[in-house]
């Protein structure tokens, strides 16, 4: 198969700062046992020790990246279960990544990813615009459950029958003022930034505003600049590091001056904590993403090691107990090591009997935009979860990533089940 040929050494910039990572691989094979895509489609260039055989004779010139290899790079999930677990403490998703971006900068991006990732997404105005023009024809989709609707035949390329949510007639941005400051009398304990996320500003706006609620309750003036735009880990993650730049850049300006940045998304929490490690590419970026990546924090962590809230600031649920269960995102657990900390905000809530999940930390299977390029491959892993929610007999599964609550809600529906899928946030409100 022809390949592609990058000219120097020089060309893979992106991927040589991490290629002590990738000569650092035991070859043991302990991440063909963890790997999710491995366990359904038992194919070992889909994994890291194969990933990183060939990365090494890359760099070396031994072999070509061939159009195949660069199918494989886009069959990873990037959960990191396999760095969680490797000896040699290999990051395998940083040397994914990077040979990514180096591919991108390369060869540029399909037309579709152009579209998307350089044209739409950066231009919060122009993402809110054609989203509100898309909400008018929801009324199309067939209404499943709630406020998921199923995706007709027609639109089989973004997944066969999926379950999608609907996209809010207004955006959180547009519904909540600039500053919230706690109610009169509350005293001030600090001035914390919002960082909303695309799925919170243009789906679940009332999720956003769970959060900003419970944190002005407890004494949080909640700054949401209105200039935010994507946190750039979908760009990023699509080797687009250039654009990333540019959204990394933004955020970091408009949320200067803030004793924290707090956000209810794993997913968003992860880039912004990593734009040092991957984005910083000259000494003002590394000073500047440092000096922000240092303030930002999940929600849960803010509220259990920051807040330091009692356990009487959680409330207390009346009526008939519920049975939860809890899912860890694989951008919480993994990549922040948030494990505790929704766990305590759970077990502190009057109300609800919490029931550990078997494998609460596999992932779900939705990896971004894996899960409508391999749609069916990501409701196969799905199905593992599903078969432990099943287990639980919870009423409710509770996560804190809206990308996981997305993929979750759309496997229990299409197994019939009837869990629904919350946010931890909605929990704190007492929203059931």
């Amino acid at each position: 198969m022809r390949g592609v040929r990058l000219s120097f050494r020089s060309d893979f910039r992106e991927l040589l700062r991490f290629e002590d990572q990738a000569e650092k691989c035991l070859k043991c094979g302990l991440c063909l046992y963890y790997c999710p895509v491995f366990r359904e489609e038992h194919d070992e260039s889909l994994v890291a020790r194969g990933r990183n055989k060939l990365i090494t004779e890359l760099l070396s010139r031994q072999v070509d990246l061939t159009k195949e290899f660069d199918g494989n790079l886009g069959l990873c999930l990037a959960c990191k279960r396999c760095s969680m677990f490797c000896p040699a403490g290999i990051h395998a998703d940083q040397i994914m990544l990077a040979l990514r971006a180096d591919l991108v900068r390369e060869r540029g991006l399909s037309l579709p990813k152009k579209a998307a990732y350089r044209w739409l997404i950066p231009y919060r105005q122009r993402f809110a615009r054609l989203l509100k023009l898309a909400a008018k024809f929801q009324w199309f989709l067939p209404a499943y459950e709630g406020d998921f609707k199923r995706l007709p035949l027609f639109l089989s390329p973004l997944g066969k029958g999926r379950y999608v949510p609907h996209i809010a007639s207004t955006s959180l941005i547009d519904q909540v003022p600039s500053v919230v400051p706690p109610p009169p009398g509350t005293q001030v304990k600090m001035r914390v930034g919002f960082f909303v996320g695309c799925v919170f500003n243009f789906i679940w706006p009332e999720i956003g505003k769970s959060i900003i609620n419970f944190l002005v309750k407890n004494g949080i003036e909640v700054v949401i600049p209105k200039e935010q735009g994507c946190c750039g880990m979908p760009i990023s993650g699509a080797g687009d590091f250039e654009t990333a730049r540019f959204l990394a850049d933004n955020t970091v300006s408009v949320f200067s001056d803030l004793d924290f940045v707090v956000t209810g998304c794993a997913t968003c929490s992860s880039a912004l904590k990593h734009y040092q490690i991957y984005l910083a590419d000259t000494e003002e970026r590394v000073k500047s993403y440092g000096e922000f990546t240092a303030k930002v924090r999940d929600l849960t962590e803010f509220l259990v090691d920051d807040l330091k809230l009692p356990v009487s600031a959680y409330g207390t649920r009346h009526g008939e107990s519920l049975r939860i269960t809890y899912h860890d995102p694989c951008h919480l657990a993994r990549y922040q090591n948030i494990v505790k900390q929704p766990r305590k905000i759970l077990n502190s809530i009057g109300g609800l009997e919490f029931v550990e999940m078997e494998g609460a930390d596999d992932c779900c299977g939705m990896g971004g935009a894996f899960s409508i390029y391999h749609y069916q491959l990501s409701q196969t892993i799905a199905d593992r979860k599903i078969k432990s929610t099943k287990k639980t007999n919870a009423d409710i599964v509770v996560t804190t990533c809206p990308g996981c609550m997305i993929q979750l809600q759309d496997s229990l529906l299409r197994h019939k089940m009837p869990q629904k899928v919350l946010h931890l946030a909605q929990l704190l409100n007492g929203e059931m």
